[in-house]
């Protein structure tokens, strides 16, 4: 995982044609209002999944994983706290791609598990060797208008 302002990003990750692409993308248009959903950028190579939400105070955490894809997660307005963990202390509830997505899900003990705070303009990029649980509050629920970027790897 790599925690960052958007404006530092490519001095911390390998810039593969892929990853400039979503950098781009975020630099360019970020601040933009889109609609919920996804947003094609460079067809499956690199695509945005557009959300808005009341963050979640409390009660169970469920993780999250990711194979094909890693995820830039980027924080237009609001705050929240993304819990993160290694896959290697994840156990899997539902296996990889059920339904042909790219995802698992899972559970981490909680002494496992790092919460790291985001608010607007700061990001996370999380690839396959990252657990992780979005949408968590940083204290009281909040709305958060997020962009997440799907990066091919």
């Amino acid at each position: 995982m790599i925690v960052s302002d958007l404006e530092h990003l490519r001095d911390q990750v390998v810039m593969t044609p892929n990853m400039e692409t979503a950098i781009n993308f975020l630099l360019e248009s970020g601040q933009q209002e889109h609609p919920a959903g996804r947003l094609t950028v460079d067809g499956d190579r690199v695509f945005v999944e557009v959300q808005a939400y009341e963050t979640i105070e409390g009660g169970d955490v469920t993780f999250e994983g990711h194979r094909t894809y890693l995820d830039i997660q980027y924080v237009v307005e609001g705050e929240e706290i993304i819990a993160w963990a290694s896959i290697d202390d994840a156990t899997v509830t539902t296996p990889y791609g059920p339904d042909g997505h790219d995802y698992w899900l899972g559970t981490v003990p909680a002494d496992r598990v790092t919460n790291v705070r985001l608010k607007g303009g700061q990001l996370a990029v999380l690839y396959p060797t990252d657990a992780h649980a979005p949408r968590r509050a940083a204290g009281a629920s909040m709305p958060v208008r997020k962009l997440v970027v799907k990066v091919a790897i």
